[in-house]
């Protein structure tokens, strides 16, 4: 079943579709953090997103921008603002359709479908591995990359496993032969050393973003990720 994201901040609005939508057997996320609608589309993980333009604090725009830097789910704006000058403000900010307000419930349906159809369909793409995020830092899956604000930085295979076990269980202490394991299928070959030494290369690649001392060494126990980027 596909999930739909109504990111709209008019409540009789977001309500009237969401019970139009879920008549035709989707599943309808209503947004409710208007301050970080990246971390909710995170945690909805929606096959398609129906974005407004005029929303508290950031408007639909930047929120466009954001969800483009971790996926290509399909967005379609919809909003009161029927200038022309929008429509091509939302297509170059990542948009992929545009209705204006007041509109048809059937006419957004079907524009739904299509999307859905053309992203998700036999001949569609793979379907994109999903985002991790800790405190405003993400692991985007696919491209085996982080992100932090608006940089982000490439790591390595063994490199993002290893952080990922870290940030699973941020701030709590990971013990070496569990990120061991996790690395490597045969760890009695394997030179304690070179866990240090992929840990010393996540540490600089963070670095990069402009995340320091991140990654907590505890002596003879293991490591630890501190989130000290959280107020930064």
């Amino acid at each position: 079943m596909h999930t739909i994201l109504i990111v709209e901040d008019d409540d009789k609005i977001a309500s009237m579709l969401k019970n139009h939508i879920e008549k035709y057997e989707y599943r309808a996320h209503i947004a409710e953090q208007f301050d970080d609608i990246k971390k909710e589309f995170i945690k909805c993980r929606p096959h398609l997103v129906l974005l407004d333009i005029n929303l508290p604090r950031f408007d639909g725009f930047y929120w466009c921008r954001q969800i483009r830097t971790i996926s290509l789910c399909p967005i379609i704006f919809i909003s009161a603002r029927s200038h022309e000058m929008n429509q091509i403000m939302a297509i170059e900010n990542g948009g992929d359709d545009y209705i204006t307000k007041p509109f048809n419930f059937d006419l957004v349906m079907a524009k739904i479908k299509s999307l859905l159809r053309r992203t998700y369909g036999p001949y569609a793409a793979p379907a994109e591995p999903h985002v991790y995020e800790v405190s405003g830092l993400y692991l985007l899956y696919d491209r085996h990359m982080v992100q932090w604000k608006e940089k982000t930085i490439e790591l390595t295979k063994k490199e993002f496993t290893l952080l990922e076990r870290l940030a699973k269980k941020s701030g709590k202490i990971v013990s070496r032969e569990e990120l061991l394991e996790s690395l490597w299928d045969d760890t009695e070959f394997v030179d304690d050393n070179t866990l240090s030494v992929n840990i010393t290369r996540v540490r600089k690649k963070l670095q990069q973003i402009g995340i320091e001392q991140a990654i907590e060494t505890v002596r003879g126990v293991g490591y630890k990720l501190v989130e000290t980027w959280r107020d930064s």
